[in-house]
This record gives structure tokens, sequence and C-alpha cells, in this order.
């Protein structure tokens, strides 16, 4: 394995560490919540929203995009390339979970 392989390895695996604690973190719903729901709402909104369901969504998303690094790291490091395979059902998984859970927030009544 080349240097720029090892470089570009840990590059990955520090980004999958950087989003597992994101997730870490939003599972126990400290820090800045990282959600467009919470970004995008105003101070007033913001302050009678239940973020609860928002950091639950998040960190579910930080966790599937950490295991989409992890793969892509693994696959340098093992130089398989059928590895990458997993990434597209992952990053999907991603991408559907944080979609159709945003549309059911959306559709829940508000208190």
């Amino acid at each position: 394995m080349t240097l720029t392989e090892k470089i570009t390895a840990a590059a990955f695996f520090l980004i999958a560490g950087i989003l597992a604690l994101l997730a870490v973190r939003h599972f126990m719903q400290r820090g800045f919540l990282l959600n467009n729901a919470y970004i995008y709402a105003s101070e007033k909104e913001r302050e009678t929203m239940d973020k609860a369901p928002h950091y639950r969504q998040s960190a579910i998303v930080f966790c599937l995009l950490s295991l989409v690094f992890i793969v892509i790291g693994l696959s340098i490091v093992l130089q398989n390339g059928k590895l990458l395979l997993l990434e597209l059902p992952l990053t999907a998984g991603a991408i559907a979970y944080a979609v159709i859970s945003s549309a059911k927030q959306l559709k829940k009544p508000k208190r």
C-alpha cells in the first residue's frame, strides 16, 4: 500500500470517527442540533420545538454515514473494490431514512 493510500484511508477513518462522535452526542441529545428543521426554525419555534425526534434522526443518519466512510477506508486498506458495493446501499439507506423520517415528522400534529 502506497503512502497516498495510507493517508487517504486515514482521512476516511478520521471522518468516520468524527461522524460516530457526532452520532453518539446526538443520541445523548448533547451539543448543537445539526438538523435542518432546527437550523431553519425561528428562535420562537426553537424554544417550543420537541428536539428529541430531530436529535434521533440526525444521530441515525450520522451512524449510517460513519459506516459508509468505514467501508470506504476498509476497501482502501484491504485493497478490495468489492467492499465498495456496500457503500451504495448504506448511502441510499441514509438518504432514504432522512427523507422518510423528515416526511413523517412533518405529518405529525404539532402539540
